[in-house]
């Protein structure tokens, strides 16, 4: 008997057609073994993908891909579509420098339609390539599969608004299981639960038939379905206060999102509409791994971990806390002296170091879902009236709402915090998460205060600087392990505006910001051995900026701003607009992220990449200095 696997002969989703639903079947667990041992090598978004296997193979056995479209929405859960597009023998690079994204990444392939990063924008992106393809009078299947938690975002509630309006002939599979980072909260996400456990669906069967059979060639498809189903939770039938229906998209009765064969005939029938049409399928985060199943917040986006046990493989090294972390414990200790403290965050509990905070003072944790935009503005509507909120979402994420952060805000001037956490480079997820643009829009709105630690005993510091002084504030901090320095017994006010010199030198001048402080510093110690003296600062204020540092920095023969975000309207810009304005004409550089999007890789490499590590910003200096 042959050891080779179906896995190892499907060179495209064509020769997906040419398998049973049995051997679909079989292959679903084929990939699923393959996503665990991969991941557990290199981690990545573990339950999701295994969650959406059949989803996948079941659109790819009736979808002519890549002219046909799928529309990924996160790309949390696309391995199995990599794995039947061409992609195996690459899988085990998976988020690595220069191997495969652990997204869809149409630079990477043709059968990735979009660069799906962010929640809530498959719907807006797949109605987009629909009206295309109808004013070209093709005949493209359009695909969306967005989960629950995304559903919840409010770009996907105006994409559903504009697709009920249009009519345009597209499928919407909802991949219902009651996941995002952490678990879904919402009415909707009670909505969908009513939708999943209720036994109503015969009742309403003969209410909704006959509007069903009177609504064109789909309607008759879905209902001729629903009497060839056994259990009323399968059929297709559709109760009129679903908001779906009521928004202009036919719906259909919640089926298992892990039975190949159900899927594959309610996708026939659903696939020839003349009109939008959701597929409502219920599926189980971590399908065919218990440990992910168990734990499937654990296993949302997981480092390397031991197969067996599901644990995290741990480096051996002592290890200093996290950022998110400290932060966490911080903001706890501040809430237990000021009963106004309130802490937000939009479906990242646990990621934004949240969890004891929410064990503590339930009634003063908020979880918006999805929904950074809203997160922002109710965060405003708390403040004006007496509340302390701190608004703790990834950087990524906070771009999301800065219109909010502008106009909910900062316009009034309320007292908002907002926990800017994943700063900079954050690894193997790549462009769509890489925090580089904070420095850039946080430091640009009138009223912001903004504040870059270096290292985790400052982030104590900021935090408890930012909640004191009032005012809209943001506060910058990297992902991962800190400095290793001890910890404050108690939490100071910082000076505002005021810098701290970290190393005095004479030739050169190097402002560093937030993480980089510590590489300027070793970069200071590799100058030191070639001749150059450096003079480092941890600026520590991103706004506003200590001008006495840099008239200080400016009697050196060189100034060097290094940051770790985008050069371009970031913070370096803003340094050399001081010395502008006070007529300083000393030669100056900026380095930080270049005018490109940065790759995946590990932080050390990409860092290097960029020229931040401080092999790089020794280089630079040294060049730019021996040129004077």
């Amino acid at each position: 008997m042959s050891d080779k696997r179906i896995l190892d002969i499907i060179a495209s989703p064509a020769d997906l057609k040419l398998l049973s639903n049995e051997e679909l079947s079989i292959l679903a667990g084929e990939i699923r073994q393959e996503i665990v041992t991969t991941t557990s090598k290199t981690g990545g978004h573990v339950a999701s993908s295994l969650g959406a296997v059949e989803i996948i193979l079941a659109l790819h056995s009736l979808l002519d891909c890549p002219k046909d479209k799928i529309v990924f929405d996160v790309g949390h859960q696309a391995y199995a579509h990599k794995l039947v597009t061409g992609r195996l023998k690459d899988f085990g690079t998976l988020r690595t420098y220069g191997g495969l994204s652990g997204f869809p990444k149409p630079s990477e392939s043709p059968y990735d339609v979009h660069y799906s990063g962010h929640a809530s924008d498959s719907l807006s992106v797949a109605l987009g390539l629909a009206e295309a393809r109808d004013l070209a009078g093709a005949d493209q299947k359009v695909v969306a599969l967005i989960g629950d938690a995304a559903l919840s975002g409010g770009m996907a509630f105006e994409a559903l608004n504009n697709i009920g309006q249009a009519q345009t002939p597209m499928v919407i599979i909802l991949n219902d299981n009651e996941m995002s980072i952490s678990h879904n909260v919402g009415a909707l996400m009670k909505h969908l639960g009513y939708m999943r456990a209720s036994s109503q669906y015969r009742q309403a069967r003969d209410n909704v038939q006959e509007h069903l059979e009177s609504s064109g060639p789909v309607g008759k498809a879905i209902t001729n379905f629903g009497r060839s189903m056994k259990e009323s939770m399968k059929q297709f039938v559709i109760p009129h206060s679903m908001i779906f229906e009521q928004l202009g998209i036919v719906c259909t009765a919640p089926i298992d999102g892990h039975n190949i064969a159900q899927l594959r005939e309610t996708l026939q029938a659903v696939l020839n509409a003349d009109g939008p049409v959701l597929m409502h399928v219920v599926t189980r985060k971590g399908q065919g791994y218990m440990p992910a199943v168990r734990n499937p917040e654990k296993f949302h986006g997981i480092a390397p971990y031991n197969i067996a046990t599901g644990e995290v493989i741990k480096s051996g090294k002592p290890s200093a806390p996290k950022y998110t972390s400290v932060f966490g414990k911080a903001l706890v200790a501040e809430a237990e002296n000021n009963p106004d403290i309130v802490a937000i965050t939009a479906a990242m509990k646990g990621g934004t170091g949240l969890d004891e905070f929410a064990e503590k003072f339930p009634e003063r944790f908020v979880d918006t879902g999805i929904c950074e935009e809203h997160a922002v503005g109710f965060a405003g509507g708390l403040a004006a009236n007496g509340k302390k909120p701190v608004v703790a979402l990834y950087s990524t994420f906070m771009q999301r709402a800065v219109d909010q952060m502008i106009i909910n805000v900062a316009l009034p001037k309320l007292d908002v915090v907002f926990a800017i956490d994943r700063a900079g480079i954050v690894g193997a997820d790549g462009p769509t998460h890489h925090g580089v643009f904070d420095l850039v829009y946080a430091r640009m709105v009138p009223n912001m205060r903004v504040l870059a630690p270096s290292n985790e005993a400052e982030l104590v510091h900021a935090l408890h600087t930012a909640l004191a002084m009032g005012g809209p504030f943001a506060i910058r901090y990297p992902r991962g392990e800190g400095e290793g320095v001890v910890l404050p017994e108690a939490a100071e006010v910082l000076p505002e505006g005021k810098a701290c010199v970290v190393r005095e030198g004479e030739d050169v001048a190097i402002l560093a910001f937030g993480r980089m402080v510590g590489q300027a510093l070793a970069a200071a110690d590799t100058l030191a051995e070639q001749g150059v003296s450096a003079h480092v600062v941890d600026m520590r204020w991103v706004k506003p900026l200590d001008v006495q540092a840099i008239q200080a920095a400016a009697e050196t023969k060189l100034v060097v701003t290094v940051e770790e975000g985008v050069i371009a309207g970031g913070v370096g810009e803003g340094v050399l607009g001081e010395m502008a304005r006070m007529g300083l004409h000393t030669p100056a550089m900026n380095l930080g992220i270049q005018d490109a999007f940065v790759t995946q890789g590990g932080v050390g490499q990409l860092l290097h990449e960029q020229g931040l590590d401080a092999e790089g910003i020794a280089a630079s200096v040294q060049e730019r200095y021996r040129a004077l």
